[in-house]
């Protein structure tokens, strides 16, 4: 008879020291996630005070984030944006550090994993910032430079430099994420020497009167330029 009580209260005893053992790592999971949340509200008002003090929002404008955001059917303003994203990310952060307060090794290896991962979330979001920044100067760039030239299609040379440097930087942020690296690589090829061709196609065809202009402009004999001076001249 003791046995076969020793074979049900063993279980059960078995089960409450672990429950006893687990209480203590669920409240201190409970305190971080509420301390984080807090943290989190706190950091999110204080960003929206001061991307207004520093006119974010117009620098945005100006920048062409918000052009972007509009196509992507996001009314707010970029500003609020940019604060959401950073609670999220914090609420994300505190969520994880909480899970690994309960010591179980399971949710240990992929708290584990998560941080590990964060820096190339953060690499790739710093190159997709900077590159657009660099992609929309060159383009401008470009369409400038054609333009004083007297290329006819200065605003097409630029839209294909903006498209051709895009494409570029989306291939690097994946990359930087391991996003099916060799599949992003190859389309990264196609894609990009697909456009090139087209373009140099394009640009060949449409460019044979303006070529065809420039060699008659410089195969005019220079002995006639002064005759037509003097001839103004007089």
């Amino acid at each position: 008879m003791k046995d076969f009580l020793d074979l049900i209260l063993e279980p059960l005893n078995e089960l409450f020291t672990k429950f006893k053992e687990f209480v203590p790592n669920f409240l201190a999971m409970l305190v971080i996630l509420c301390i984080g949340i807090f943290l989190a509200m706190i950091i999110k008002r204080f960003l929206v005070k001061f991307l207004a003090a520093i006119n974010f929002d117009s620098w945005s404008d100006r920048m062409g984030f918000t052009k972007i955001m509009r196509k992507g059917d996001l009314w707010s303003k970029p500003s609020a944006i940019l604060s959401a994203i950073v609670f999220w990310l914090l609420i994300i952060v505190t969520m994880m550090s909480s899970l690994n307060a309960l010591q179980i090794p399971a949710i240990d290896n992929l708290v584990g994993e998560f941080f590990s991962y964060v820096p190339r979330i953060l690499s790739a979001a710093i190159i997709l910032i900077v590159g657009y920044l660099i992609t929309g100067f060159v383009s401008r760039a470009t369409l400038i430079a054609a333009a004083n030239s007297g290329f006819h299609y200065a605003r097409i040379l630029a839209k294909a430099t903006h498209t051709l440097l895009i494409v570029l930087i989306l291939a690097m942020v994946m990359e930087q994420l391991h996003i099916a690296p060799s599949i992003v690589l190859a389309a990264f090829s196609i894609v990009f020497g697909g456009i090139v061709i087209a373009l140099s196609i394009a640009f060949g065809v449409g460019g044979i009167d303006a070529a065809r202009r420039m060699i008659e402009k410089e195969s005019i004999p220079k002995h006639e330029e002064p005759e037509k001076d003097e001839i103004e001249h007089i």
